[in-house]
């Protein structure tokens, strides 16, 4: 499991587009990380990676709950949700079922509602603006170490 330091938005960005190359067209990635920890931050750079948009195009998809990408990246936030059945009223197993990455920010409130195999991308704030991340692939719904 791979861990990185970046020391600015543009780095995390970078990085993101680094760790899309890697990204199968078929993917759920979990973005976990406090409020302000970057996880929108990266998924500019991932969603860039992958074609989908330019970063000032990627904002967090708070209020709306899911923003899409040329139907090839959808980012989904899970912040505002209170529980599993407003989760599931999203119409996440939808989306899951498509050719294309879901990124979700705050999914981890919700892991029942997961598929098994997933990307978890644990996100640290340091000092400044640095970060430290960790990625992590799922298999049977446990981390592998």
């Amino acid at each position: 499991m791979p861990t990185y330091r970046t020391a600015s938005e543009e780095e995390t960005i970078a990085l993101g587009e680094r760790l899309a190359r890697d990204l199968p067209s078929k993917q759920v990635v979990l973005l976990i990380g406090q409020l302000g920890a970057g996880k929108t931050t990266l998924a500019k750079g991932i969603v860039k990676g992958l074609g989908a948009a330019e970063p000032d195009e990627v904002s967090s998809p708070t209020f709306t709950l899911i923003h899409e990408y040329r139907g090839r990246v959808f980012h989904v936030d899970l912040y505002r949700l209170e529980n599993e059945r407003e989760a599931q009223s999203l119409g996440l197993e939808d989306l899951f079922d498509l050719e294309a990455v879901v990124l979700i920010e705050w999914g981890e409130r919700f892991r029942d509602l997961l598929p098994p195999e997933r990307i978890e991308i644990r996100i640290r704030p340091m000092a400044d603006e640095r970060r430290e991340i960790e990625v992590r692939e799922v298999t049977g719904g446990y981390p592998q170490t």
